[in-house]
């Protein structure tokens, strides 16, 4: 048995959870999201005193269906913390004159190219430069949060010599040693 798939999950008051015949809505104070159910998932919307419940149920033993069990309960609740908080990601930004601008809603890097980069925000998403060496990524689908952070990074990933580059805020960046100076030694 999936011990993920297994656990209730609990919906605050703010948000309102709806199945449509196979399409999971949920909404909240932020916007609303949605999912398709695969047809070897189903789900039980419970309403106890005070408290709101999804339990997600597998409705056959084939590998499939308990591939997808734990899957689609963490779905659902990366959901629910995307309604009612948020997910973001900060990048950081290294190197002499290595900078993130935005203008308008796109943010652009100059990050030792001859040209700028600019990247246009897919849509639920929103940029933030507190600083010109920082970055913030913001959204509701925790998904769609990490791949435009990826791709953000993927434009000029840390190289191993300098460490410059734009790399997670976290991120350690393994630098190797540079080349032997070799020592002649005079006899």
């Amino acid at each position: 048995m999936s011990k993920i798939g297994l656990k209730p999950i609990l919906v605050p008051n703010l948000v309102t959870v709806a199945n449509n015949s196979g399409l999971l809505s949920v909404k909240g104070p932020k916007g609303e999201l949605f999912l398709k159910l695969r047809p070897e998932i189903g789900i039980i919307l419970e309403e106890n005193k005070q408290q709101k419940e999804i339990k997600v149920l597998r409705k056959s033993d084939s590998r499939l269906a308990k591939s997808l069990h734990g899957l689609t309960r963490t779905l659902i609740a990366n959901m629910i913390v995307g309604v009612t908080d948020g997910f973001s990601k900060n990048l950081k930004i290294v190197g002499t004159g290595y900078k993130a601008i935005l203008e308008g809603k796109d943010l652009v890097l100059y990050v030792g190219f001859s040209h700028p980069v600019k990247i246009k925000p897919p849509q639920g998403i929103e940029f933030e430069v507190p600083q010109a060496t920082k970055i913030i990524v913001r959204g509701l689908d925790k998904q769609v949060v990490g791949e435009t952070a990826a791709k953000i990074r993927k434009v000029k990933p840390p190289e191993v010599y300098k460490g410059k580059g734009i790399r997670y805020e976290k991120e350690v960046v393994r630098k190797k040693a540079g080349k032997a100076v070799k020592i002649a030694t005079a006899i």
